[in-house]
């Protein structure tokens, strides 16, 4: 197996172990928010959330191994910076939001309204974050069918979590007074 191939399932091995840490973080955010007087919502999609990253990690790692996608190292860095920011903003928005952030639908807002951080620019920095990562990730070593059918699945997924999360948040005076007029993932746009 080339080293490219190694080092890209390696890549993928580490993306899951973060996966799982995140998981534990989130348990444990659950615990407080809940503690606090919050709730969890019903959250109809997380279940499909959690299999899309399951199956973007597995896909392409099948994709690489299988199909015997080449290794283009122009392509390969440009996608492994595209992904190093997204985490860094993705690990921002974790640190931002505190005790808030979860990957399950939490109604927090008794804790407060987060307007700091990226939340000064956008209401979902990530969900964006999370959009482009699972795409950069993918075309590291030209994944590009996993690329490609990851980001339309995300998108109808991201529809019905959206709506199930904004649904949750907007129910607050608060937070709609502090974020209504945010544009949901990109500063200056629409």
């Amino acid at each position: 197996m080339p080293l490219s191939v190694v080092l890209f399932l390696v890549l993928l091995v580490a993306v899951a172990a973060m996966r799982i840490g995140e998981l534990r973080i989130s348990k444990k955010h659950q615990r407080e928010i809940t503690a606090r007087g919050g709730a969890k919502a019903k959250d109809p999609v997380f279940p499909c959330m959690a299999m899309f990253h399951t199956l973007v990690l597995i896909g392409a790692a099948a994709e690489v191994v299988f199909l015997h996608r080449p290794f283009i190292p122009a392509l390969a860095y440009a996608m492994l910076a595209v992904f190093i920011f997204a985490n860094i903003v993705r690990w921002w928005v974790i640190h931002t939001l505190g005790e808030h952030w979860n990957v399950q639908v939490m109604d927090s807002t008794k804790l407060g309204v987060i307007t700091s951080g990226p939340f000064r620019y956008v209401r979902h920095p990530n969900y964006a974050a999370v959009f482009v990562e699972m795409i950069a990730l993918p075309l590291i070593h030209t994944a590009w069918i996993t690329a490609l059918a990851g980001a339309v699945v995300h998108i109808v997924v991201l529809i019905f979590r959206l709506s199930a999360e904004e649904r949750v948040l907007f129910a607050d005076p608060d937070y709609a007074a502090a974020m209504s007029s945010k544009p949901r993932f990109l500063p200056g746009l629409f």
